[in-house]
């Protein structure tokens, strides 16, 4: 999957420092970043040395006095986010690309790192005013933490838990395609968990409330994170409760929703989303039961 590295890990403890030249600087504009695609379709990040000056020359927009923020450091290589707006760089070979179609394997752990620091630039750019007072909220010098000055609210990341839910009935798997979405591969049934329930539950109900399908026998399989949507994604496997596979359609959430056999799934394993990893997994008979 994207978070699977080809060496080393991800040390997202919080740091306190400052970037060298050539530490990454990971800029957004909205919710694209910027990014110089090779070739080879390989991608490649801006140091911080570049990013300044491109800011320099160009103004772009900052929010703070630092103009850049620790996120993490990912094989060995600091990054860091532009703390604002991207703006226009010197350098034309860089453009900025939406993060959903950085979603490929020829740069997955740059790839990863994006999406990952995406999570964090957006909970940044959402929490620099209290949403409690509406004073303005500063940096915490010893934790990742945003805390107003004047009612001392503290404001942590946010994840929020969602689950990839592969619905089987001996050798079928339910396959569905998301309604009104630029999105239109294969995938299964998915949804957020809500205030009050265990992910079981949440299981259970977005299965109910998607396709009117009762399961049992719910299982954990893995998780995954997903910068994008800022989630944290867990996959189970459940049974189809009976015999009746007719499905029920929530037309605003789904365009389709249709059991296939283990034989003849319509989709393969992209290596990246653990839909796909969960999908290959059943084909080749290997899922929890």
């Amino acid at each position: 999957m994207l978070q699977d590295l080809d060496y080393g890990r991800l040390e997202n403890e919080f740091r306190n420092i400052y970037p060298s030249d050539e530490d990454i600087v990971v800029c957004f504009k909205g919710n694209m970043a910027l990014i110089h695609r090779t070739e080879s379709n390989e991608l490649r990040l801006p140091s911080y040395k570049e990013v300044l000056t491109w800011a320099e020359v160009n103004n772009w927009e900052n929010w703070n006095e630092n103009k850049t923020q620790y996120v993490f450091r990912l094989q060995d290589v600091n990054y860091f986010i532009w703390w604002g707006e991207g703006g226009e760089p010197a350098d034309p070979s860089y453009v900025y690309e939406t993060t959903m179609t950085l979603r490929q394997l020829t740069s997955k752990n740059i790839a990863f790192g994006i999406m990952t620091a995406w999570h964090l630039f957006d909970w940044y750019r959402s929490n620099r005013f209290c949403g409690r007072c509406g004073a303005k909220t500063n940096h915490d010098a010893k934790e990742r933490m945003m805390r107003c000055p004047e009612c001392n609210n503290m404001i942590f990341p946010k994840i929020a838990p969602s689950v990839i839910v592969a619905v089987t009935h001996g050798d079928r798997l339910l396959l569905s395609k998301y309604a009104n979405r630029n999105y239109t591969r294969y995938g299964m049934i998915a949804g957020f968990t809500e205030i009050g329930e265990t992910v079981e539950e949440t299981v259970s109900r977005e299965v109910m409330e998607e396709v009117g399908l009762k399961v049992k026998n719910i299982r954990y399989y893995k998780t995954q994170p997903w910068g994008v949507t800022g989630g944290l994604l867990l996959g189970y496997y459940c049974d189809l409760d009976g015999d009746d596979e007719t499905v029920t359609l929530d037309q605003e959430e789904l365009a389709m929703a249709e059991f296939y056999p283990r034989n003849a799934l319509p989709a393969e394993d992209d290596g990246i989303s653990l839909t796909r990893e969960m999908l290959r997994v059943f084909q080749e008979g290997k899922e929890p039961r």
